[in-house]
């Protein structure tokens, strides 16, 4: 598709997807600590918490790998309208979940659950990401700034997601805060269904399942470097962090609960949106209007090997310091909020080079095979981070962090400009 066959308004149909997009990560956010927090305090371990979100995982592997093609074949919009669907489908399956069940019972079925939301988020993500391929200007850094803008918004909003999932779950309760989410969502879906303009593809029926995986051999390193990103922000952010601030902040009383929950999620809602603000400037911070897309390819590695050095530090200081202090604390707290901006920038780096690597032809094929990696990256960090935390606290969290960072920078390494 050339700039000429672009839709005509295309600008509307990225404003709607974005606020479809918007209005999904918000919910995604707050159910995630809704879950946390609600299980944690039900006397979960960090490895029983981190189980819980396993499945949620696994279906983003799957659903990654099939959603390119199920897009191909069925069209953008089909798969943007099933992420909705199956999120207000687990939200209201989540709202059954009954406090007299056994543990193991409550965990295989809010594993299940989670496992339907990670289906529905993915086709969600999918969708979105790849519209804005099909949708973007073409001249300048028009296709950085627009999905700059996309994933940047997105995650500032899902950032308030965190908060209002901790707020709701202080001031509502568990099953209210799911059910009011189901119906705000169930209110966007029929708008979004009611004012989605034409203009993105319906799909071709010769496209076949085979053509998911890249023979694109920067596609393939960049959903290397991708696994190992994402895995380094999940190893301690997922379990690790939550549970650490907790029994820093909480006292053992409902009150203390309650302020530990509003603090914890301040931090998680301020860092995601902070991630989502650096992310949305990145185009700015790398300059890559002037510079061109072969510039943007050396940048990935140099600031990839930039934030491996922000967990190393962090671990050393947790290490040395041995039992929490509230210097400690604030340490940390800035320590990870620095991470998370240049971590920001790897992220928005490669959620660019993807869609500058691929065609229109294969974007959501080559798309989906890259959140793929992301889900990938995102399951092997929820499960070190439960084993981590147990085994070995934060600082092992924080050590196994910095271990990921470096191997993405392998893969940022093997990039190749120009091709």
């Amino acid at each position: 598709m050339t700039q000429t066959d672009r839709p005509a308004n295309g600008l509307a149909a990225y404003v709607a997807v974005t606020a479809a997009y918007w209005a999904f990560m918000l919910t995604d956010g707050a159910l995630r600590m809704l879950v946390l927090l609600h299980f944690h305090t039900l006397g979960f371990s960090p490895v029983q918490l981190a189980y819980l979100f396993v499945l949620y995982e696994i279906a983003g592997v799957v659903t990654n790998l099939s959603a390119g093609w199920i897009a191909a074949r069925f069209g953008l919009t089909t798969t943007l309208y099933a992420g909705l669907i199956l999120q207000i489908g687990a939200l209201l399956a989540l709202s059954q979940l009954d406090p007299e069940w056994g543990v193991l019972a409550s965990v295989i079925f809010v594993m299940l659950v989670q496992g339907v939301s990670g289906v529905a988020k993915d086709l969600a993500k999918m969708s979105s990401k790849s519209a804005v391929k099909l949708l973007a200007p073409t001249e300048g850094d028009g296709l950085f700034r627009w999905v700059a803008v996309l994933t940047g918004s997105k995650n500032a909003v899902k950032g308030l997601g965190f908060l209002l999932g901790a707020a709701l779950l202080a001031v509502a309760g568990f099953i209210p805060a799911v059910l009011g989410m189901a119906a705000v969502l169930a209110v966007i879906l029929v708008a979004v269904l009611l004012r989605m303009p034409g203009g993105l593809p319906a799909g071709r029926k010769d496209a076949k399942f085979k053509e998911v995986f890249s023979k694109n051999r920067n596609v393939n390193w960049l959903s290397f470097a991708r696994v190992f990103l994402f895995g380094a922000r999940d190893v301690w952010f997922v379990v690790g962090i939550p549970i650490y601030f907790y029994a820093v902040l909480s006292d053992g009383s409902e009150a203390g609960n309650r302020a530990a929950f509003f603090m914890i999620g301040t931090f998680m809602a301020g860092w995601i949106i902070l991630y989502g603000a650096v992310q949305a400037a990145a185009p700015k911070v790398l300059r890559a209007k002037t510079r061109g897309p072969d510039a943007m390819v050396g940048e990935a590695a140099r600031w990839a090997l930039m934030l491996s050095v922000l967990p190393a530090i962090l671990t050393a200081l947790v290490w040395w310091a041995g039992e929490p202090a509230p210097w400690l604390t604030v340490v940390v707290v800035i320590g990870l909020l620095a991470f998370g901006a240049v971590f920001a920038v790897n992220s928005s780096l490669h959620s660019y080079l993807i869609l500058a690597f691929t065609s229109d032809k294969r974007v959501t094929m080559d798309v989906g095979f890259y959140y793929m990696a992301n889900a990938a990256g995102r399951l092997l960090g929820t499960v070190l981070s439960g084993a981590s935390y147990q085994l070995g606290g934060l600082p092992m969290c924080l050590g196994v962090a910095t271990l990921m960072v470096l191997l993405s920078v392998l893969g940022a390494r093997n990039l190749n400009k120009g091709a």
